[in-house]
């Protein structure tokens, strides 16, 4: 199972199996004890999570980039989606809305690629 509606921020629970924090840059003021694995290479890349926060190109846009930049990293996706077969895995960043998150992304990406083999 992958979860995504925690963000960094919250509070380990049992629940939340495997913590790994999918962002590139490391979250100002968060312990490393706050995850079991730190993922930086499926966080989003800087210069579209920057286009995204300015407001400069639409979620369509963003998530279609940001699919893109998946491209060379499906060893990482089948071995996220192998964990989530044994269990719990919880995917976190600093947003709290996985809705606008690069999380929601991920996620399907993973199922997708569990999906195909």
């Amino acid at each position: 199972m992958i979860r995504i509606q925690k963000s960094i921020y919250d509070e380990a629970e049992p629940s939340d199996g495997k913590r790994i924090l999918v962002m590139r840059i490391w979250p100002r003021g968060i312990s490393k004890s706050k995850v079991d694995v730190w993922m930086r290479d499926l966080g989003t890349p800087k210069e579209l999570i920057r286009q995204w926060k300015d407001g400069k190109i639409s979620w369509n846009k963003f998530a279609a980039k940001y699919k893109e930049s998946l491209k060379g990293k499906e060893g990482l996706l089948r071995g996220l989606a192998e964990e989530s077969r044994k269990g719990t895995i919880t995917l976190l960043c600093t947003e709290k809305d996985p809705t606008i998150c690069h999380r929601s992304l991920l996620k399907d990406a993973i199922e997708g690629t569990s999906r195909a083999g």
